[in-house]
């Protein structure tokens, strides 16, 4: 039977809304047990733990986030912070998995997410701005490029944040998580070799956070083989910029047999121009990517490709980026890569 004046605490909730006292009203314990509660469980009884969350499902109560980041110094929010033009987080299948496997790991902890796209000096500095006045308590970094301050910035401000991709910068200034590109590159690479082509050219995207590190793979492989007219630099993972590289990797080596595309995305470019071209894919030329995005499996051939584990990648990033905040050890990880064979190679 329930108690008359627990009723009373219910209606009352229901009327102009629950609060911390009508919760504690209606589970029988004091307003500190249920404040307890919601800052962990610690010090309170099994039974007053049951009481409470009952209390607070009949009522409806949940609790002012504003009001507990003035006591707890805490947003209860993380910045997931992409350092590319708005329109390739549709394009590039990669980043929407970060997001969503980002936002599902946070989640589970009850901690919100913020996208901020970085993609100028004024974008920067507001995103700086908003970070620095605690807004978030840290930071997600996706597709950091080469001379981007925002790193070396927010570890000048103490704030918590993790890379993902080994960072662009000298020295070991913010942990990372990342796939192996290395090695990732030298599978591909060898690959490649292992099927008799001779003149295994390269799109490479040194300027882009693990662009450098698959590059240094497929050099690793072929060392002096690795030759200057076979290799063709970009800026970005676009399709567009694999169709020009395509187009001039075409015009400075006619000859070559295969092309390992440092992602899906740049290998789906060189596909279209290498059919422009009148290359048959495999027969003439044989193709690599790297990412096994969804463009992977749907470009025609289907690309042969390097795997790396991007909901891993963001679950580890959530994981370190955490322990960070709490204050615990928060090393880099790599996580290993699998090749992938297709028709394309």
């Amino acid at each position: 039977m329930v108690h008359p004046k627990s009723r009373g605490a219910a209606r009352r909730a229901m009327r102009r809304g629950p609060t911390i006292d009508d919760v504690a009203e209606l589970a029988g314990v004091s307003r500190g047990t249920v404040s307890r509660v919601l800052n962990g469980g610690h010090y309170v009884s099994a039974a007053s733990l049951e009481a409470v969350q009952q209390a607070m499902e009949q009522t409806g109560y949940t609790v002012n986030q504003s009001a507990r980041s003035l006591v707890t110094k805490q947003s209860n929010a993380i910045g997931f912070v992409l350092s590319e033009p708005q329109e390739r987080l549709f394009e590039d299948p990669n980043f929407s998995v970060l997001l969503r496997s980002c936002t599902q790991a946070l989640a589970e902890q009850d901690i919100n997410l913020v996208l901020m796209l970085e993609t100028s000096d004024e974008e920067r500095n507001r995103i700086l701005r908003y970070v620095r006045g605690e807004h978030v308590d840290g930071v997600l970094l996706i597709s950091t490029h080469s001379g981007d301050p925002l790193i070396t910035e927010l570890a000048r401000a103490g704030v918590p944040a993790v890379v993902c991709g080994r960072p662009l910068v000298p020295g070991d200034v913010l942990p990372y998580v990342a796939a192996d590109d290395r090695e990732g590159a030298r599978q591909m690479t060898r690959y490649l070799v292992e099927q008799g082509h001779q003149r295994v050219g390269m799109i490479s995207a040194p300027q882009i956070a693990g662009g450098q590190e698959r590059l240094q793979g497929y050099q690793d492989v072929l060392g002096r083989k690795a030759l200057k007219r076979l290799v063709v630099s970009v800026d970005d993972y676009s399709h567009e910029a694999g169709v020009r590289a395509m187009h001039e990797l075409l015009a400075k080596s006619p000859d070559l047999d295969a092309v390992f595309a440092a992602s899906d995305l740049l290998a789906s470019g060189a596909l279209v121009e290498l059919r422009r071209a009148g290359r048959r894919v495999p027969d003439d030329v044989a193709v690599g990517g790297f990412d096994d995005s969804r463009i992977a499996r749907e470009s025609d051939p289907p690309l042969t490709t390097i795997r790396q584990p991007l909901e891993l990648v963001a679950r580890d990033m959530v994981d370190v980026l955490l322990r960070q905040i709490r204050g615990e050890e928060a090393a880099t990880r790599i996580l290993p890569t699998e090749l992938v064979i297709r028709e394309s190679a």
